[in-house]
């Protein structure tokens, strides 16, 4: 038998280890910068004790590195857990599922959180790739929200507090958007406040949820 996928293995472990060491030089760059232009390859490369060429070779680009940087904080944030959500037969406790997996993975790394989200107003790198994570999250509360509107759980929109009847396309597109930000890291950070753990939140997030939704 070759020995060539052992080799390969061996050749992996240093790739990994490499690659993980620019990913943590990145989340200290970002909790740990005084200025929101700091967080630059070349910045990444030189905290992580790296060529920036190493960086570029590991990730291809700025994108390439904020994209593979997110996917780290998910490991770290537990968010494998969030195919629950989409598997659990009961809408409601699929809900609930949701958010606490938004939960766990906004409390990953808070202050990198943080500074990731504000750079995203400045940056078009990160502005690109945190649209694009954000239109995953309301594309799965579309899912959700239409699963609660085919099991009959949402209430009628008479009393005028929805842009229109959840039932039709407005209404409900309208209770997606107020769950995109509800379900947002600026919206657990500020419910958490300074003092508690962001899923300390996740109580309160699930009760706006269910007012929104009229869900009794």
């Amino acid at each position: 038998m070759s020995p060539r996928p052992y080799h390969l293995g061996k050749r992996r472990e240093p790739v990994e280890a490499a690659r993980r060491q620019v990913l943590d030089a990145a989340r200290h760059l970002l909790g740990g910068t005084a200025s929101y232009t700091a967080f630059t390859v070349e910045a990444v490369a030189r905290q992580a004790d790296v060529a920036r060429a190493t960086v570029y070779y590991q990730f291809g680009s700025k994108a390439g590195l904020l994209e593979a940087l997110c996917d780290y904080l998910a490991d770290i944030g537990g968010m494998s857990g969030l195919a629950e959500a989409f598997t659990e037969p009961d809408p409601r406790q699929a809900l609930h599922r949701f958010v606490a997996s938004f939960g766990r993975f906004w409390a990953a790394d808070r202050p990198a959180m943080r500074r990731l989200r504000a750079l995203a107003q400045l940056d078009p790198d990160v502005g690109a790739v945190i649209a694009a994570r954000d239109q995953r999250r309301r594309d799965g509360l579309a899912v959700l929200t239409g699963r609660l509107a085919a099991d009959g759980k949402l209430a009628g929109g008479a009393d005028g507090q929805l842009a229109g009847s959840p039932a039709d396309a407005a209404g409900l597109d309208h209770l997606v958007r107020v769950l995109t930000v509800l379900t947002s890291f600026e919206t657990f950070d500020g419910l958490a406040g300074p003092d508690q753990e962001i899923t300390a939140a996740v109580a309160d997030v699930l009760r706006l949820a269910e007012a929104a939704l009229r869900l009794g």
